[in-house]
């Protein structure tokens, strides 16, 4: 209080010099430049920085407390301009009943530290420019990424926690926004539940019973987030409503969201990935395909990225990606799209689809081309039916045979008149000179591998 008083007071003495002078001048243009004095002057003199405003109010004094006790101070009293969501005492009184702790000096520093700066985003956003959707905070995950905080205009919560009980207090470096209530870093979980449009997606993970697993923060989890449209379009595909569907059903599903560490979009490449959802003992795999038109999973595109959490990262979608038997596999992959076409031709998309297990070594659209050149042919509408599936069916073996399960010798497959010569001293290769070229993409009924040739009986 002292010092914003000896501030005003300099401030005043100033501009009373200042006047004298200006009343001296005549000339227009010395007046004008007096005045932009007088102006700097007082800018100068007179602090109003995001502390000082919260060391006036009473209503703030934990706040200052909690910020002197986790060295912040300074940080928020420079120039950089900053938004401050700033917890009344009533709000940090709240906190520390919920975590039954008798005041900060229970609360270990560097977590003290995590929580404040959580509550700080970087720029001067006013009630006017906050729009709903999600915003960095100033507290970090790693040295990339920090912990990110949902808003919602329509009723000013935060996290669906904290409410904006008045906005646009001003400062020199930034603006404060009261908030009735202390936010923690979200978790997963956390942040679906604070979005209502995720909110189809935490219905069936309430369903499902993995909300605790989305909570915990021993984890580290990339989730891939459908949008209630989503839902509503699968549930429109499948003519069900989520009532309809058990925990087993959903089960599946939603693990097939989830990838097992921490990508953020940055990070993202084209390529297979696991899920944590299972098929044939092993973990099931998506396709990752990142072009100039945006990031692709399997068939649904990536609408919103790196909504970070305390237990991972979230990237938001725009359909439900649904677990592949080995036919949806080959058919996501547009490089299969002539394997695709030959299996159609064969009729043998029934039968790829049942439950399995297959092992599918599955021709790029590469290899294809290779076979058309060697026949003199021009495409898949150059072979009849009858030439294409024994030449398919030489390429499945009746079991789900990881590369890691496949042994030196031979592999009997589906075409009772071809063997596979299998050999895994440097790499796998088929019959000498076929090369696997991509290995264990894994379906719900088997396993792919893509190979550079096809196997000709």
């Amino acid at each position: 209080m002292k010092t914003l008083q000896l501030k005003w007071y300099y401030a005043i003495i100033a501009i009373f010099i200042l006047n004298i002078t200006f009343v001296a001048c005549d000339d227009d243009d010395d007046q004008e430049m007096l005045q932009e004095m007088i102006e700097d002057e007082v800018e100068d003199v007179v602090g109003n920085t995001i502390v000082d405003i919260a060391v006036e109010s009473s209503d703030f004094s934990i706040l200052v407390e909690a910020l002197t006790k986790a060295d912040l101070v300074s940080a928020l009293n420079g120039s950089t301009e900053y938004t401050v969501f700033a917890p009344t005492n009533d709000a940090f009184k709240m906190l520390l009943e919920e975590l039954g702790l008798n005041s900060l000096d229970d609360v270990p520093e560097d977590q003290l530290k995590a929580i404040l700066l959580y509550h700080v985003v970087s720029g001067k956003n006013t009630s006017s420019k906050l729009m709903s959707g999600y915003y960095s905070s100033i507290s970090p995950k790693t040295d990339m990424y920090n912990y990110s905080i949902y808003f919602n205009k329509d009723d000013l919560m935060l996290n669906a926690r904290a409410k904006v009980t008045q906005p646009d207090i001003m400062a020199d470096n930034g603006v404060i926004h009261v908030i009735n209530k202390v936010i923690l870093p979200a978790s997963i979980t956390d942040h679906a539940i604070a979005n209502s449009g995720l909110s189809s997606l935490t219905a069936a993970v309430v369903k499902a019973d993995l909300a605790a697993t989305l909570d915990d923060d021993s984890n580290d989890f990339t989730v891939f987030a459908p949008t209630n449209d989503a839902f509503s379009m699968l549930f429109e595909d499948l003519n069900v409503t989520l009532d309809d569907l058990s925990k087993e059903d959903l089960t599946p599903i939603l693990l097939h969201h989830v990838v097992n560490t921490f990508v953020p979009a940055a990070n993202v490449q084209s390529g297979y990935v696991n899920t944590l959802s299972m098929g044939q003992g092993n973990y099931l795999s998506s396709l990752i395909n990142v072009s100039d038109a945006g990031v692709m999973v399997d068939n649904s595109m990536v609408v919103l990225t790196d909504v970070v959490a305390t237990n991972g990262i979230i990237h938001v979608i725009d359909k439900v990606i649904m677990p592949s038997n080995v036919v949806d596999l080959a058919i996501t992959n547009p490089d299969f799209s002539i394997l695709v076409e030959a299996v159609l031709k064969a009729d043998l998309v029934e039968a790829l689809s049942g439950e399995g297990p297959f092992t599918v070594f599955a021709p790029t659209n590469a290899a294809f081309e290779a076979l058309f050149q060697e026949l003199n042919v021009n495409g898949i509408s150059d072979l009849s039916k009858d030439v294409l599936t024994p030449i398919l069916l030489a390429h499945v073996v009746a079991k789900n045979a990881q590369s890691s399960n496949l042994v030196n010798g031979y592999e009997n497959t589906l075409n009772a008149d071809k063997s596979l010569m299998i050999n895994i001293d440097n790499g796998v290769t088929i019959d000498g000179d076929i090369n696997v070229i991509i290995a264990n993409v894994q379906g719900t009924n088997g396993v792919v591998h893509a190979i550079d040739k096809v196997i000709v009986p």
